[in-house]
């Protein structure tokens, strides 16, 4: 077998590669061989077979798989020989192969690019430090005793605001017939759940019990049924009772009722909740900080193959934004030329932070564990309540979706291991300032909000 490389184009290389037709015919022979052993033709026994007669019977379906196995060997042997680090699949086209001639074809391929990675120990970053405050704390209790409150007659004589529990009947009319589905009795109905047709819960406030009211409203033009879909309708409502709810008391006893000791521990768990959801935000807010100074420091040639598909991806979410009219405003006033110049540099910067952390991965023989790999497994699993059975089930049937869940991981503990050799310092900071996005972070995001807005922050 004989290797040739033809170009070499940046990243691009092209090989000739020969195979002689003598090397077919043994690669040939070796496999009707095998087929012979477990072939069935009548008047011969199975491995006695003679040559000829499977040559004939057998030969052009086994031609193909000879020339299948001919071809990657001839490709493998090009990319060891050359010692190429690939980024995509060889591109292969057989260009000559007469009956019993030598078979020839050409190998294309994609390299990746050879580059060191910079000194990460030159890398200085801050992460932002939040301390809940007593009163984000005590926004989040109300918040829970809302989320537990109950409901109790109001005791004054007033009407009706929104937030209260109305007691009511009802018969809804198309013209002058009452339409199926659209009565009921002592139908228990929060004003402002926003759970009835648009404007029905609105026409309810500021009414006392006993009154009788009618309640004009339209259907949506979706709704799921044809003979009401956008049509004007009645509802006569009659308003027998009003509740007003009532939060759950925050004390020793409800703490207790949540398997806590006291109210103490409660708000103590809740300060650790929410530092802790603020210790993510300051994560990725440092992951974005730390991919900006890898950006920086490196500027090495990206394939062109893995450049063209990255911005296919984020090219084909601007068309769709578009085309529904959510393109981003600081994007609206852009030629498609001038918004293709700013998504190829964004696809171009994705690919090669892409390429350095994989890299620095293989050189630190950084790898994602079983463990890591089954805790990412069951946080998929949880995302599909009462299907978990399914979800493992999948993935463990397609390997290939298994290596998708991988990678993120994989990202991430590289992440940790740049971020163990800078030098990183705590900054205490407000919420406000945790909270604030800059132009360029947001710039970045907006391709990658349909698909994964975590991701999107982060890259």
């Amino acid at each position: 077998m004989q290797v040739t490389e033809t170009n070499v184009d940046g990243l691009k290389r092209s090989y000739k590669i020969t195979v002689p037709a003598g090397q077919i015919e043994t690669l040939l022979v070796g496999r009707l061989a095998e087929v012979g052993k477990q072939a069935k033709v009548p008047g011969f026994r199975p491995g006695k077979i003679p040559m000829p007669i499977l040559r004939k019977k057998y030969g052009p379906s086994v031609m193909s798989e000879v020339l299948e196995q001919a071809v990657n060997q001839g490709a493998s042997q090009a990319v060891a020989e050359n010692k190429l680090k690939l980024a995509l699949r060889p591109n292969i086209e057989v260009t000559s192969f007469p009956e019993g001639g030598d078979l020839e074809f050409t190998v294309a391929v994609e390299t990746l690019p050879e580059f060191t990675p910079m000194d990460f120990k030159a890398i200085s970053l801050e992460r932002l430090k939040v301390e809940a405050g007593e009163e984000e704390i005590t926004e989040a209790l109300d918040q829970f005793a809302q989320s537990r409150s109950t409901s109790e007659a109001i005791t004054e004589d007033r009407a009706t605001k929104s937030g209260d529990i109305v007691t009511i009947d009802f018969v809804g009319k198309l013209g002058d017939e009452a339409f199926q589905g659209g009565t009921a009795e002592g139908y228990e109905l929060e004003l402002g759940s926003n759970t009835f047709i648009p404007g029905f819960e609105d026409q309810l406030l500021g009414l006392k019990t006993g009154v009788e009211v009618k309640v004009n409203v339209t259907f949506p033009e979706a709704y799921q049924n044809d003979k009401l879909a956008g049509k004007p309708v009645v509802f006569e409502v009659k308003l027998h009772a009003i509740k007003q709810k009532v939060p759950a008391k925050l004390d020793d006893e409800m703490a207790k009722t949540m398997g806590m000791e006291n109210l103490d521990a409660v708000k103590k768990a809740v300060k650790e909740q929410i530092e802790r959801d603020y210790e993510r935000l300051a994560r990725m807010k440092l992951k974005r900080a730390l991919l900006d100074k890898l950006s920086d420091g490196h500027d090495f040639p990206v394939p062109p193959g893995l450049l063209d598909s990255e911005f296919q991806a984020i090219w084909k979410q601007i068309e769709e934004a578009k085309a529904k009219d959510q393109l981003d405003e600081a994007d609206k006033g852009k030629s498609d030329d001038d918004l293709k110049a700013e998504y190829q540099a964004i696809a171009a910067r994705r690919v090669r932070l892409g390429i350095l952390l994989a890299e620095v991965g293989r050189l630190n023989d950084i790898q994602i564990q079983q463990d890591d790999l089954n805790r990412a497994l069951v946080a998929e699993a949880r995302r599909f309540p009462g299907q978990e059975a399914m979800v493992f089930k999948y993935y463990r049937e397609h390997p290939e979706a298994q290596e998708a869940l991988k990678a993120p991981l994989l990202e991430e503990k590289v992440v940790d291991f740049i971020l163990e050799l800078a030098s990183v310092s705590d900054k205490p900071a407000t919420k406000e300032e945790l909270m604030k996005e800059d132009d360029e972070a947001q710039a970045e995001a907006k391709p990658k909000k349909k698909a994964s807005k975590k991701k999107a922050e982060e890259a």
